[in-house]
């Protein structure tokens, strides 16, 4: 299976930066995992949140395929442990072709972009930043396929 991630605006921080990358590398290892950067917006001034969704679903939904597997990363998504996320890792790749998580924007998903949607998940019912959400997640995924190998990097 392979795995996707989108993010809608690059990452600023060098320290997240380095952090995502190095996870990306780790889940490599364990699964094809590319990421995917969309470009923010210009002249965003001009434009209501609405808008800027709507622009910004549009360039996220030419990212996806008929056949992939879409997953929200979403303050309303279902939360999960981590070995549970492992467990639905695990289940996924049984069943998606491709499965691809989207970290939106900051005012969230366009409409259009909720109705391609699977699924949803989110990581807590935390505020991050969506910056700090991108080290997270992959932080999560990397620990979710060390947990279906029997690594020891999760401790119960």
């Amino acid at each position: 299976m392979k795995t996707l991630l989108i993010l809608v605006g690059k990452t600023v921080n060098k320290h997240f930066v380095a952090g995502i990358q190095d996870y990306a590398e780790r889940i490599s290892h364990y699964m094809p995992f590319d990421i995917v950067t969309i470009p923010e917006l210009k002249n965003t001034k001009n434009l209501s949140e609405e808008q800027q969704k709507t622009l910004e679903g549009e360039l996220i939904l030419k990212l996806t395929q008929p056949s992939d597997t879409v997953v929200l990363m979403d303050e309303h998504g279902k939360e999960l442990r981590s070995v549970e996320l492992a467990r639905w890792l695990e289940q996924k790749r049984n069943t998606a072709r491709r499965l691809v998580f989207v970290i939106g924007g900051p005012y969230g998903f366009s409409p259009a972009v909720y109705g391609r949607a699977n699924e949803k998940l989110s990581l807590s019912k935390m505020t991050f930043s969506h910056q700090m959400v991108r080290l997270i997640f992959t932080e999560q995924i990397y620990r979710a396929c060390t947990i279906i190998k029997g690594e020891p990097y999760h401790h119960e």
